[in-house]
């Protein structure tokens, strides 16, 4: 039976793909998330996906305090097309309990809100709408998305193939000595789970950040700061030392990390990305090398 023709005079069904074609691959439209619709996102979707006879992987570009999410997504969709990758970029707005606040998708928890949980539900949407399997993926964050990205690596290891993780302001240590979010002391009581330190050994690790990223006007802790804790600045002065720091503690834990210091490189997310595609580009040689060799 032929397709009903709609008013243009064309197929309907031949409608629908047109439509999916230019809303649904390439860069693709904003959706609100439909687990919850304060939380949107947009994608890149190579236009061949499928079509070559190897896996689709994810990589989540995390945006910053600024939220420019359309520009990382923008940013690796060459990437994408040339590895064979759908890249996710999410918007956590500012203020979503009404208050303003720019900091909560940073430190995981916000009210009632776990922001690895929201991520994981867009996740699956996108699985579901896409007809993939997204079991584990790479998550890039730079700036307050590194923040994010070394919490979820926290949280959610069992998820990630790989994470890059960008000049975060702010970093918590492995540390049982202190509470979260400046240590984990107390992370199963917030988060109903405790550090899985043999799952993060599993997952590739990129610290990456630019070697003149020193102004500390955004990251210097203050009593009476909403961030405000005891030892919040002990990781170090500026965004190179606390990453340092962040690797140590990592490295001291049996995980390994590549640690990219950017000659020039002041605090910009996007010139960071050559380094960071390459770091993907190797762990996706890597992680396919291995699926075919199985």
């Amino acid at each position: 039976m032929s397709a009903v023709a709609n008013q243009t005079g064309k197929p309907e069904d031949e409608a629908a793909a047109r439509g999916r074609a230019l809303y649904e691959y390439g860069p693709t439209s904003i959706y609100a998330s439909r687990h919850d619709p304060r939380f949107p996102y947009c994608l890149y979707v190579p236009p061949n996906l499928g079509q070559t006879g190897e896996k689709p992987e994810l990589i989540v570009a995390m945006h910053g305090t600024g939220r420019g999410f359309t520009g990382y997504r923008d940013a690796f969709s060459a990437f994408a097309r040339w590895h064979n990758c759908v890249i996710l970029a999410p918007l956590f707005p500012i203020g979503v309990m009404g208050d303003g606040y720019r900091d909560g998708f940073k430190y995981m928890r916000e009210g009632d809100l776990r922001y690895d949980h929201l991520l994981l539900a867009i996740v699956d949407e996108i699985s579901e709408r896409y007809r993939l399997s997204f079991e584990r993926f790479g998550l890039f964050g730079y700036s307050g998305g590194g923040h994010f990205a070394h919490r979820f690596l926290l949280l959610q290891p069992h998820r990630l193939w790989g994470v890059s993780i960008g000049a975060p302001g702010s970093v918590t240590l492995l540390d049982p000595t202190r509470d979260w979010w400046v240590g984990t002391r107390n992370i199963g009581e917030l988060f109903g789970q405790e550090p899985d330190i043999a799952a993060m050994r599993q997952v590739a690790v990129q610290m990456v950040v630019g070697a003149a990223d020193l102004e500390t006007w955004e990251i210097t802790h203050r009593p009476g700061g909403r961030n405000w804790m005891p030892d919040a600045n002990h990781a170090g002065r500026n965004r190179p030392e606390r990453l340092a720091a962040l690797r140590d503690s990592f490295t001291q834990n049996g995980i390994s990390v590549r640690f990219d210091l950017v000659p020039n490189t002041p605090h910009d997310g996007l010139k960071v990305v050559p380094t960071v595609e390459d770091f993907f580009a190797a762990e996706l040689a890597k992680l396919r090398g291995a699926r075919k060799a199985a």
